[in-house]
Formats: C-alpha cells, sequence, structure tokens
C-alpha cells in the first residue's frame, strides 16, 4: 500500500504519514476535504476520515477506524484502531482512545483524557470493550473512563474523574471513582463550537 486519498484543499505536513502498512491487504486511508495534518502524524490504512479533519503534531489513528467531519485530534493523541467517531470531536493534547471505543457527535475529550478496554491489564482473558461516549458529552483534563462503560448523552465528566460505571444522559460524573449528580445549570445544553 502506498498513499492516500485526499479530497481538495487539503493541506498535508512533510513528515506526516499517510498509509502506514499493517498489513499487505490494507486499502489506502481516505481523508475528506478541507484537512490539515500536522508534521509526526501517523495515519494508517484503512481508516475513513471526513471532511474537515485537523492534527496537532504526532497524533496517530490507527487502523479499521471511522471519522466523521470536522475532528480535532490533538498533539500526541492516540486512537489506536478499530474505533468509530462520529462528527464534531474535540480531542485535546494527549487524549488515549482504545480498540472498539465508539464517541458520538459533539464531543469534547479534554488534555490527557483516558478511555481503557481492558478490565484487567494482563492478568485475565477479557474480552476488549472500550467505552462508549454519547452525543455531547465533555469530559475534563486527566480524567479516566474504565472498559465497557457508556457515559450518556450531553453528560459532563469532571476533569480528573475515574468513571467506573455508566454515566446517565444529562449528568455530571466527579471523583476518583466518579460519583454522578444532577447536571448543574450552567452545564446544561450540549456542546457548542
Amino acid at each position: 500500500m502506498t498513499g492516500f486519498r485526499a479530497g481538495e484543499g487539503c493541506e498535508i505536513d512533510a513528515g506526516a504519514t499517510l498509509g502506514y502498512e499493517y498489513d499487505s491487504d490494507a486499502d489506502r486511508p481516505h481523508i475528506g476535504d478541507g484537512a490539515v495534518v500536522r508534521h509526526g502524524t501517523i495515519i494508517y490504512g484503512d481508516v475513513v476520515i471526513g471532511d474537515g479533519f485537523t492534527t496537532g503534531h504526532d497524533a496517530i489513528v490507527r487502523e479499521l477506524t471511522e471519522i466523521g467531519d470536522d475532528v480535532l485530534v490533538g498533539t500526541k493523541s492516540v486512537i489506536d484502531g478499530r474505533s468509530e467517531l462520529g462528527s464534531r470531536v474535540s480531542m485535546q493534547t494527549g487524549v488515549y482512545v482504545p480498540t472498539h471505543t465508539t464517541i458520538g457527535d459533539d464531543v469534547f475529550l479534554g488534555p490527557h483524557a483516558v478511555l481503557t478496554n481492558d478490565p484487567y491489564p494482563l492478568r485475565t482473558d477479557e474480552e476488549i470493550v472500550g467505552p462508549t461516549i454519547e452525543d455531547g458529552v465533555s469530559v475534563g483534563a486527566n480524567a479516566t473512563i474504565l472498559p465497557d462503560v457508556t457515559v450518556g448523552e450531553r453528560s459532563f465528566v469532571a476533569a480528573g474523574a475515574v468513571v467506573t460505571e455508566d454515566v446517565p444522559s444529562d449528568c455530571l460524573a466527579v471523583g476518583a471513582p466518579a460519583s454522578v449528580h444532577e447536571l448543574p445549570p450552567e452545564l446544561q445544553g450540549g456542546n457548542s463550537r
């Protein structure tokens, strides 16, 4: 596999790798119109990305990932593949998204937010299941969301929270382990750009 398929008006920095070959049968990645891919970014084969995609430096998007329109993958953020991201997702610096994760539309992931997919790393042979982040969710800096947890629509995960159980829609998760509270009025209404 060589190269990539990109739409119109894309800016791809020298030093970005588009079409990293992880398998000899992999398809070239497809990137929509108006992308900005910065130096050090690596995008694997079998990746499909919509219009308006932007990366910081040294971002990684691994194989079999589907990404909607107007998505930002911040500097040194990693999407470890086999995941689905909706449109208007903003991943700030250092965010980690493991395999088998689903992220909806209009989601904000603050700096160094960590999503996980293995309940007992290396201890037992468990099925790998990433979290589900539904539409309109905000996740604060350094928050951690554990495997197979769903964060409901328009909810807010506070900075530094450790989310071990599902968070219903329109709620606030705060603390370690996180406790769930009614969403304060100032945080209601979903994300805006």
